[in-house]
């Protein structure tokens, strides 16, 4: 029995440890359960044997051995969206009596070992960076009641052992598990689980016997406690759990189009001698090169922005800003009736005269500046 108890010990040592690594990994992230979900899950339970130790005197010691059984649960849980989350849960696990191992006592067995437990869980999910797979681990405590129903014959006396009733004690559980998302399903996921599971301390159960030799005759018998302990169950699950609040699926990456660049916006400028308002060779071969080029360009109209500095007459003077605006407006007037010339339809031209005012070039009142002196070609 030393053995057996240092195995489960082992085991146990074991979970813990792996729990404890799992949280050590710092490639391991959160994967977030938000909200209510509910879940269920079913499959193979599987009893260690539980030392007998009976509380009454004549009652035979020994050592309950079962077969491999069933276990299901239900649970409604909370997830905090970071990792963690918490629930409730109800459990059934259900073991049919294989023998009853009592050295020099040659006897058969037969019955059932039922557990009913309810039980608070916290756990704790994995994102390991694969988006179909997700690893949680988690532990839980609560109350749960054992039922055992068996009958204990020896084979070579009239002895005979009737176990019949329930106990109850606090319970605790650990479990490891595996969450599959169902991809044609949001919120559901398929999930794989291990859990080890025992309701601690001493069993008693009421139990009557009959035959014990030297101490009955065949026809008396005798009612007591029978004790058990070593409680240990070990299942193997598979489920369903479904999220009624899932996050939302990380964005499809969407390859980015670049905006259309803007129809570029073609300037020339065209440029006059001091207070002149005619075109110089240079000055037509610009004009002529702009409207050559407006037939590779896109545009919509032509504007003319005519200046002239204010040097030309009595700066400062209302007679000078008069002069000067008409002296602009005559320059644009001039390039307007080149680009016509070179193909370019009147409709699409427009004029604006600044005169002396918003120069390209701030000068002093009254200073000449030859960059002043020019009308500008933007294409739009």
């Amino acid at each position: 029995m030393t053995t057996r108890t240092t195995i489960t010990s082992l085991l146990i040592r074991s979970g813990i440890a792996t729990c404890l690594s799992c949280l050590a990994l710092g490639a391991a992230k959160a994967q977030p359960v938000s909200g209510f979900y509910i879940g269920g899950a079913g499959g193979a339970s599987f009893n260690q044997s539980q030392t007998v130790n009976p509380h009454t005197k004549n009652f035979v010691h020994g050592r309950d051995d079962y077969t491999t059984g069933i276990t299901g649960l239900g649970s409604i849980g909370w997830g905090l969206g970071n990792g963690f989350r918490v629930e409730l849960e109800g459990n059934y696990r259900n073991n049919r009596q294989s023998r009853f191992h009592s050295p020099g006592f040659d006897n058969t067995a037969h019955g059932h070992q039922k557990k009913y437990g309810g039980m608070a869980n916290a756990l704790f999910d994995l994102d390991i960076g694969q988006n179909w797979i997700y690893p949680y681990f988690g532990a839980g405590i609560g109350y749960a009641r054992q039922f055992t129903n068996s009958t204990i014959r020896g084979v070579n006396n009239n002895y005979k052992q009737r176990v019949n009733s329930g106990t109850g004690g606090f319970a605790y559980q650990a479990m490891f598990g595996l969450s599959l998302p169902v991809p044609w399903v949001v919120g559901l996921s398929t999930t794989m689980e291990y859990r080890f599971f025992t309701i601690m301390g001493r069993h008693r159960h009421s139990a009557t016997a009959a035959g014990l030799p030297d101490a009955l005759s065949t026809t008396d018998s005798i009612s007591g406690k029978r004790g058990s302990r070593t409680d240990f169950n070990h299942s193997l699950m598979l489920g369903l759990r479904y999220e009624f609040s899932p996050p939302p699926p990380p964005p499809k990456a969407v390859p980015v189009i670049a905006a259309p660049a803007p129809a570029p916006v073609r300037s020339y400028l065209v440029f006059f001698d001091w207070d002149r308002a005619d075109l110089s060779e240079r000055a037509k071969a610009t004009i002529e090169e702009a409207a050559h080029n407006s037939t590779s360009v896109q545009f919509t109209r032509i504007q003319l922005s005519g200046y002239a500095d204010s040097s030309a007459r009595h700066p400062g003077t209302k007679e000078a800003a008069k002069y000067n605006m008409a002296l602009s407006i005559e320059r644009a007037n001039r390039v307007k009736a080149e680009l016509i010339r070179d193909g370019i339809s009147a409709g699409v031209i427009a004029i604006h005269g600044y005169g002396d005012t918003n120069l390209p070039i701030k000068t002093p009142l009254g200073k000449a500046e030859p960059q002043n002196q020019r009308v500008e070609i933007n294409l739009q």
